[in-house]
């Protein structure tokens, strides 16, 4: 191929499909791929997986594949998603399930599997990375441990003739990354060219981002047509440069500040942007206007890998109670102020345990801090909320009963009380040797 066109179906689990499908109708791709899988989303996975052996994948795998897999089998456009969660075997059989159901036959589904370490992180004693300890401190209460492989095990799937490639853990960029790799028969160690295909991977992964979603600040930064925001595409040249654009006639822009704001965006060190398969060099990146909505990036290299893999750990931290009531008219504040007193004082006189409380004034005072705050003028509303942190549920159950109470025995007109109590799965991370990890790749014929 001379350009690979790929587009970004999804930036998180709970994304929009609609653009999704726009982009399989109207944009031209080869391939379409889902960014799905957040950090603590693979040990929330998990733990559904424990409950029911076929579960564990992306809640929405099933509505996103019935929006689009029709258009990209009769198009020939390739989808490559991390759906596959905790339980990429279980997605591969329900994408081929569906697949008969919509009477779309030939089609080849690769699950790959591999990323799931919790055996062998539980049984090492490794150094935690960006906090304080080791994985021994979280190791009784760990619920999952999952690798962030690399593109290799999608290149494989993908020169398997896969149609559809659902992973587990692997690195955002790697599912860009690899249908480069496969399409110009890049090297596993042409390190600029991986680093070049890593920046159109990160550009992509967060899919509105770029277009003008987290971008838009109305007043400084505006941006038309949000509620039809278009999601984006790559056109990626052999030498790994490329253009970002949308379809036209999508909401959203494409400009050099919204590519740039995002070549930024999650990254400590541009100069060595740590991944699987390369550590990517961003520092030299040029980026410059290509037409309307169109930007072209260029100058992203890279250096060896460095034969560690990052590991997510999903573990049982604690139990978050929650409790929120309204008050509105002349003297919400005041009411609001003694509303929280009053909690406050409630949760000391019957002994309920927490190792952290926070009261909020919900527009006052819950974002910021500081003894100007609640000075200016007098809300016409106010919502509190108070939330603590408890070492089990029934403890953390008794934040927010107090909350509603007020109901009845809190300042007068207290409305839209509402209350919760959860279980809280925190993720630490360690890195592993990468030659430890054994990827495998499992076809689904439909």
């Amino acid at each position: 191929m001379t350009v690979v066109r790929i587009g970004a179906g999804a930036g998180y689990s709970g994304d929009r499909i609609e653009p999704a499908l726009e982009l399989a109708e109207h944009g031209a791709l080869d391939y379409l791929v889902f960014e799905c899988l957040a950090e603590r989303t693979i040990a929330l996975a998990q733990q559904a997986r424990l409950r029911d052996p076929e579960a564990g994948f992306d809640p929405l795998l099933g509505d996103r594949l019935r929006a689009v897999l029709r258009t990209c089998a009769e198009r020939k456009i390739r989808i490559i998603t991390n759906m596959g969660a905790a339980n990429p075997l279980a997605a591969a059989r329900e994408t081929a399930r569906i697949a008969r159901v919509l009477n779309l036959g030939g089609l080849r589904i690769a699950a790959v599997t591999g990323d799931d370490v919790t055996d062998l992180v539980r049984r090492a004693d490794l150094p935690l990375i960006e906090a304080q300890g080791r994985v021994a401190d979280v190791a009784g209460r760990m619920v999952s441990a999952n690798a962030y492989l690399g593109a290799g095990p999608i290149v494989t799937a993908l020169a398997g003739g896969a149609d559809v490639v659902i992973t587990g853990r692997v690195g955002d960029p790697a599912m860009f990354l690899a249908p480069l790799i496969h399409e110009f028969g890049w090297s596993m160690d042409d390190w600029p060219r991986l680093g070049a295909g890593t920046l159109v991977g990160h550009l992509l992964e967060c899919a509105g981002q770029i277009t003008g979603g987290y971008f838009a600040d109305p007043g400084y930064k505006d941006v038309a047509d949000l509620a039809r925001l278009g999601f984006p595409l790559a056109e990626v040249a052999p030498d790994g440069s490329a253009v970002i654009t949308k379809v036209a006639g999508s909401g959203g822009q494409v400009s050099l500040a919204t590519c740039k704001e995002q070549l930024l965006y999650e990254v400590h060190d541009p100069a060595r942007y740590l991944q699987p398969d390369v550590v990517a060099d961003f520092s030299g990146v040029r980026l410059a206007p290509d037409g309307p909505d169109r930007v072209r990036v260029a100058g992203a290299t890279g250096t060896p890998r460095s034969g560690l893999l990052k590991v997510s750990i999903g573990y049982i931290d604690s139990h978050i109670g929650e409790g929120q009531i309204s008050y509105a008219g002349p003297g919400a504040l005041a009411r609001a102020k003694l509303a929280l007193r009053i909690v406050e004082e409630r949760l000391k006189l019957t002994g309920v345990r927490t190792s952290e409380l926070r009261l909020d004034l919900i527009g006052v005072d819950a974002l910021h801090r500081g003894p100007n705050l609640g000075k200016g003028p007098e809300p016409a509303e106010v919502r509190i909320r108070v939330t603590g942190r408890a070492d089990s549920l029934a403890e953390a159950t008794r934040i927010g009963n107090e909350v509603e109470t007020l109901y009845t025995n809190g300042p007068a007109g207290g409305g839209g009380a509402w209350k919760s109590a959860r279980e809280v799965v925190a993720v630490v991370s360690t890195l592993i040797p990468e030659d430890q990890v054994r990827p495998a790749v499992t076809y689904e014929v439909v």
